[in-house]
């Protein structure tokens, strides 16, 4: 049985979801989420005992889906997360991937597509709309070549993964705090990420850290 997740801030699309997915054998929604940091805490609690599978909206009050995709990732909570969403925006759809998605849905698909795009993601598949995946590989093919990091701001980030705070690594590396903030900015604009987090896991999957 393939355990689900569902976060999105509409009930009427939650209860729509869970009726779709209820309706297959193999498939079991066990919990709801109406943000990302609803979602957060409740992969963590039902982590150990099987979840499998998040279906994550993007746009939530409260929350931010990609955000929340991120925090998952970097927790290495073992649970697959696919946006399933109405946007299909080129930054939304790149964000979502750098962040950790295992896929990138969109809403108007039938039942069986989203079934069988559920199987796909947790046998550890990537799951993409036939549209969203067209844009992706245009998008990915004009991208410009990949950041470069000085050994300063590679130096400050592998703190930071190590959940070090600025004035911790400041001391570290006997410099001000606020330098440290400089190189993080700087990291940030090298990345196109707005947070620590983003940062960290945008340079872990580029392969800069």
């Amino acid at each position: 049985m393939i355990r689900i997740l569902l976060a999105d801030d509409h009930p009427v699309v939650r209860e729509g979801l869970r009726g779709m997915l209820s309706a297959e054998p193999d498939l079991e929604v066990v919990a709801e989420a109406s943000n990302g940091p609803q979602a957060e805490a409740l992969a963590a609690s039902l982590g150990a005992a099987g979840l499998d599978l998040i279906l994550m909206d993007l746009r939530m009050p409260g929350g931010d889906g990609v955000e929340s995709i991120a925090r998952i990732t970097a927790a290495g909570l073992p649970v697959r997360v696919v946006v399933l969403t109405t946007y299909e925006d080129d930054r939304d759809i790149l964000r979502a991937v750098e962040a950790g998605a295992a896929g990138y849905l969109l809403k108007d698909m039938t039942r069986a597509e989203l079934a069988g795009a559920v199987r796909a993601a947790v046998r550890g598949e990537t799951v993409l709309a036939p549209t969203v995946a067209g844009r992706l590989v245009d998008r990915l093919r004009t991208r410009p070549e990949r950041p470069r990091l000085s050994e300063r701001e590679v130096s400050v980030l592998r703190l930071v993964a190590e959940g070090a705070t600025n004035a911790e690594i400041g001391r570290r590396l006997f410099v001000a705090e606020s330098t440290v903030k400089t190189h993080l900015l700087r990291v940030f604009g090298k990345l196109e990420v707005t947070d620590r987090t983003a940062a960290v896991t945008t340079a872990m999957r580029q392969g800069l850290l």
